[in-house]
């Protein structure tokens, strides 16, 4: 592939892992302003980021098997395409039930994208110059991310309409779709071997399951990637409303301070290779100690503390991440594509089952106690998973 075709592909793959960073996070700022819009609790308005979540993570069983069967590419345009259909439908939504179903079904085509970008760089980028593509992938992502918080607390302070916030997003999404599906190689062969459509993808997606599952190894490492997007993501979500309601603040000023996450991610992403320095373990160890004291300081200090607060817990975090994503394509090399596709299912389930939870424990004991739990939570996560690190693996 000419290096030009390949920049121009790579720069609308970064659009679209924008576009879903946004969509993923977009919610978080106006679960308060939701709320009040169609008459529910403020756990009833989570469920827009639950179903989001859940629908992520089971699709994500199945797109690994159509990316290798179809091609990641045309994959990715019919996802991106889907994106911008559910994306307007959830803008043109009449009421929350509406909106939740267009969130569900945005959530479960969104997982294509971001997936099937890093899988296809794995197939035409050698592996010497691979990190730095796929980084440029986490920068998107990771100001997508920022973004969406961003936006999301203006349109709840009524600054900026929400209905045009997710029209412009769908624009975005089908802006990536056509990109994509008029560029030659999305109608190229895939780049692996083609095979005969099998007779169940539900059947290929369990036996994968059943061989991964049963090596220790990634039992501990999708157990532990679980309750670590359930910790982190369940503090993360609420600390918006947590920020609006505990500290007074309004919800686009504490939304500009929750994307600071996003900048700490961004931090990370630009000096990888000095943090990468430290080893596995250290990374893991001083992740978990940084996130999880940021998080502290953000459920019980001032707000002005959650400035500092929130990007260090975004930096904590990516630091953690990259290391549970470095030890996932290790887990079952023989079967990576599945397994890494498994990681991530388990990823955002446990992000799915952390929201619910902590919208629950927030509706009985208030936002500081919860995000406090999920703090220490993390960290003793963390914990216990840096016992288990022998030192970093080779790669294959």
């Amino acid at each position: 592939m000419r290096p030009a075709t390949l920049s121009a592909i790579l720069l609308i793959l970064c659009l679209g892992t924008f576009c879903s960073g946004v969509s993923m996070r977009l919610m978080d700022p106006l679960l308060p302003f939701l709320s009040t819009e169609f008459q529910v609790s403020l756990s009833e308005a989570g469920q827009t980021v639950t179903w989001f979540t859940l629908a992520y993570g089971c699709s994500l069983c199945f797109v690994g098997v159509l990316g290798d069967y179809y091609g990641k590419l045309r994959v990715a345009a019919s996802a991106s395409l889907i994106c911008a259909a559910t994306t307007m439908l959830c803008a043109l939504a009449p009421d929350h039930a509406a909106l939740k179903l267009g969130r569900l079904l945005s959530g479960a085509a969104s997982s294509g994208v971001m997936t099937l970008a890093m899988a296809w760089l794995g197939d035409v980028i050698p592996y010497d110059r691979r990190q730095s593509a796929l980084s440029r992938l986490l920068i998107g992502m990771s100001l997508g991310v920022s973004a969406g918080i961003l936006v999301g607390g203006f349109a709840a302070d009524r600054l900026i309409n929400w209905r045009v916030v997710l029209g412009v997003l769908a624009a975005g999404f089908l802006t990536v779709s056509v990109t994509l599906w008029t560029m030659e190689c999305t109608r190229t062969t895939p780049t692996r071997q083609q095979r005969e459509t099998p007779r169940s993808w539900l059947s290929i997606v369990v036996v994968e399951c059943r061989s991964i599952l049963a090596l220790p190894r990634a039992r501990l490492i999708l157990l532990t990637v679980a309750i670590e997007g359930a910790f982190y993501f369940g503090a993360l979500v609420f600390i918006p409303s947590h920020l609006h309601s505990a500290r007074g603040i309004s919800l686009s000023l504490s939304g500009s301070v929750v994307m600071l996450t996003g900048a700490g991610g961004l931090f990370f992403s630009v000096c990888a290779p000095l943090f990468l320095q430290f080893g596995e373990r250290r990374l893991v160890a001083w992740g978990g100690v940084v996130s999880s004291v940021s998080l502290l300081v953000v459920a019980l200090a001032p707000w002005q503390a959650a400035l500092p607060g929130c990007f260090f817990a975004g930096m904590g975090f990516y630091m953690l991440h990259s290391t549970f994503q470095a030890q996932a394509t290790q887990m079952a090399p023989e079967r990576r594509g599945s397994a890494v596709a498994f990681f991530s299912a388990a990823f955002f389930l446990g992000q799915a089952a952390g929201v619910a939870a902590t919208s629950r424990m927030i509706d009985h004991f208030g936002s500081e106690p919860a995000i406090t739990s999920a703090a220490l939570g993390l960290l003793a996560i963390t914990w216990a998973f840096s016992r288990k690190l022998k030192g970093p693996k080779a790669q294959t």
